[in-house]
């Protein structure tokens, strides 16, 4: 059940298109924590972050059912390119089905595997990068994404206030997801890398520029 302010929020961002609308309906009929996908105001965000920047080569890890990549290819250029990476091959066809109905399609490159390996086999230099896979293995995907990012390249990463629990003094320790993004979020603070900032859009959004 929506908010008064959240509705507020939808009706006064621009509507979504019937393929997006009807991919997050059916994520929600069809698959299980259908909350990971972006959904609405999420996507608007991301496609308008792309405006802003103009990439020519995207990188997502995590694809789940394609919202966000749908939403990220929106603004690439006629020869940019998506490459988008999840590891669940259970939801291979359903997600694949969606990119192949979209005229985006021939911009997005879909693979299906661990991203930790995939990543170094792209021999790409990427322009922005969208972290919303494992969440104990945020780190992991940074450093290695990192050094394929150009200078001043941007790495968005999802999920990072995680339920509020980023501020639990409390967390059982069994609790790997939870620690897995603290850790991530204390390692881009210290790291002199990159400028970051978090924003409290949703489930939080680290937004950072590498140096």
């Amino acid at each position: 059940m929506l908010t008064e302010i959240e509705k507020y929020i939808l009706d006064h961002t621009e509507p979504e298109d019937e393929l997006l609308r009807e991919l997050y309906r059916e994520t929600h009929v069809r698959m299980l924590h259908p909350r990971m996908a972006s959904g609405h105001v999420q996507g608007k965000i991301l496609e308008m972050i792309c405006q802003m920047i103009q990439p020519q080569n995207i990188l997502e890890i995590g694809t789940y059912t394609g919202y966000s990549a749908l939403c990220l290819a929106k603004s690439l250029p006629e020869n940019g390119i998506l490459h988008t990476v999840e590891i669940n091959d259970e939801i291979e066809d359903f997600t694949r089905s969606y990119f192949e109905r979209s005229e985006l399609k021939n911009k997005i490159k879909f693979h299906i595997g661990d991203a930790r390996e995939i990543i170094p086999t792209l021999n790409t230099s990427f322009d922005l990068v969208f972290i919303d896979g494992e969440k104990n293995q945020y780190c992991d995907y940074y450093e290695i994404a990192l050094p394929f990012i150009r200078k001043n390249g941007f790495i968005i990463a999802d999920n990072v206030l995680w339920s509020e629990k980023v501020v639990d003094g409390n967390l059982r320790n069994n609790d790997h997801f939870a620690h897995g993004i603290k850790d991530f979020n204390n390692l881009v603070q210290k790291d002199t890398r990159v400028q970051n900032v978090l924003f409290p859009v949703r489930d939080g959004l680290m937004v950072l520029r590498k140096l």
